[in-house]
């Protein structure tokens, strides 16, 4: 290794913030039976045999490294910055909405009351909780035009799976036990025919026009009887919104079908338009991607699912009532999909989506402006490196491709790979799929126009770097803790434990 890069270095000057193999603490440590003292358990080990048995408990100390405090701490501020994060840079992922979170969200969650609750305490001693919970339910039906919506999936795909479940048992009480199908169209996160697969639907992929939006006429031709669903994201995928979604939900409630939205990109849409306006029936949200809660390894997630009023009977138990100034859960709803998680979701990530939009209040309209303000600036920007994988105004995101750029053999991993040198997060490569060598830039609303002309005049270097030296940029990164790695090979095998020598 020999080096990493200034984060905000500027454009054509990757530099160094420190050279050399950095040991892993476990190699800093030369004893590892002399690590911190080892707090007892509390519980006798032939209890614990009781409980756990088979489990093969631990019958020698686990192996801690033994190191002063000032290595650890300089140990871990050495990981944290080979990990490309918010506080660095800019992390411009497509799809994937990567926000800076306020730490006003976080301080608020960090509250006594909310981050010291269990989830079995006393229905009386949780009412704060509740009403949070009530509140938040209520907002959110405001924003997307649903009736009511569940707070317990974990994620989006969880609530895209939560989502289907309910259409599933909508169709099967009204004795419509033939649709087994769900049309998909063909630039959809990977997640939709997951789920779809997932609840034992069969997916149906339906083509896109030359413009990136749905072709109405092949959708039509493949609704019938058979068909529970439509899946769509609006705007979609390739950042374009799907102008024809009126008549498109028109002709799926007419075939007897429902239509789903995926809210993976409400970011360009938040307080402007709303889902249930447009004609969708179930829609579930990623409170990670619009309303700032960590996305990732910064987690746990949350994927709340809302339905129209003919659904409401098959939310997942249970639902946040109110009577009067109380608030209880009600589990007594017969005709419920039943539990889809554990308690009732992911309650501190709902502390963090309900901080944020109460602070924008009636002004969150601004978050999506600002949002589609900065992709339509990044991309004219970009505009004369890369075309545009379609000609259509973008919304929050647009999708650009190296094919055809001025260096014919540059590739898109080449491109994500070399901005790493530059401590600027790549964009998502090679998706959607329907594009060749597509790089999708997603700026997000929080992001300022220094961040994205540094974007533009690194992706502008890189280019130009190719045009001197195609094999200096398709050997990149060169200044990262590890270069170029087998894909293939490390996502199928991959190393999850450091091991010592032997």
């Amino acid at each position: 290794m020999s080096g990493m890069p200034v984060p905000g270095a500027g454009a054509g000057e990757p530099v160094a913030e420190w050279a050399g193999d950095e040991p892993l603490v476990f190699e800093l440590s030369g004893d590892l039976r002399g690590g911190p003292r080892e707090v007892e358990p509390g519980v006798p080990v032939e209890a614990l045999e009781r409980l756990l048995p088979g489990v093969g408990l631990r019958t020698t100390p686990a192996p801690i490294p033994a190191v002063p405090e000032p290595v650890l701490a300089r140990h871990l501020g050495r990981l944290a910055r080979r990990n490309h994060n918010l506080h660095q840079g800019i992390y411009p992922l497509g799809s994937c909405t990567m926000k800076y979170n306020p730490a006003v969200d976080e301080q608020l969650a960090g509250l006594t009351g909310f981050a010291d609750l269990h989830p079995d305490q006393d229905i009386d001693d949780v009412q704060g909780a509740l009403q949070l919970m009530w509140e938040l339910e209520r907002l959110l039906c405001e924003i997307t035009g649903m009736a009511r919506i569940s707070l317990q999936p974990a994620a989006g795909a969880h609530g895209e799976w939560t989502g289907l479940r309910m259409i599933q048992a909508y169709h099967a009480a009204r004795g419509d036990t033939a649709r087994t199908r769900v049309l998909i169209p063909d630039s959809a996160h990977g997640t939709n025919p997951a789920s779809a697969a997932l609840a034992g639907l069969e997916v149906v992929t339906v083509r896109s026009n030359s413009d990136g939006t749905v072709d109405v006429a092949d959708l039509g031709g493949r609704l019938d009887r058979s068909v529970a669903a439509i899946m769509m994201t609006n705007p979609n995928t390739l950042g374009v919104f799907e102008k024809d979604i009126m008549e498109i939900a028109r002709i799926a409630h007419e075939a007897g079908s429902l239509l789903y939205y995926d809210g993976a990109n409400l970011n360009a849409l938040v307080g402007l338009a709303r889902p249930g306006d447009m004609g969708f029936d179930v829609v579930h949200l990623n409170l990670h991607k619009t309303f700032s809660t960590p996305h990732g390894g910064g987690g746990p997630g949350s994927g709340p699912v809302g339905v129209a009023p003919a659904l409401t009977d098959f939310l997942p138990v249970p639902t946040v009532e109110r009577t009067g100034d109380r608030f209880l859960l009600n589990h007594d709803r017969p005709r419920s999909i039943g539990k889809v998680r554990a308690h009732y979701g992911n309650f501190g990530m709902l502390v963090r989506a309900y901080a944020y939009i109460r602070s924008y209040g009636s002004t969150i309209s601004q978050v999506a402006q600002d949002a589609v303000l900065n992709a339509r600036y990044l991309q004219a920007r970009l505009a004369p490196l890369f075309p545009m994988a379609v000609p259509s105004d973008s919304m929050h995101e647009f999708v650009a491709t190296t094919r055809g750029c001025r260096v014919p053999e540059l590739r898109a991993i080449d491109v994500a790979k070399r901005l790493l040198d530059y401590g600027v997060y790549a964009p998502t490569a090679y998706f959607p799929t329907t594009v060749p060598e597509a790089l999708m830039f997603e700026p997000t609303e929080t992001e300022s126009k220094r961040s994205l002309d540094l974007l533009a005049d690194t992706c502008a270097a890189i280019v130009a770097e190719a045009e001197r030296d195609l094999e200096h940029v398709r050997s990149a990164p060169h200044l990262t803790p590890v270069s170029r790695v087998d894909e293939v090979e490390a996502a199928r095998r991959p190393v999850l434990r450091w091991k010592p020598a032997e």
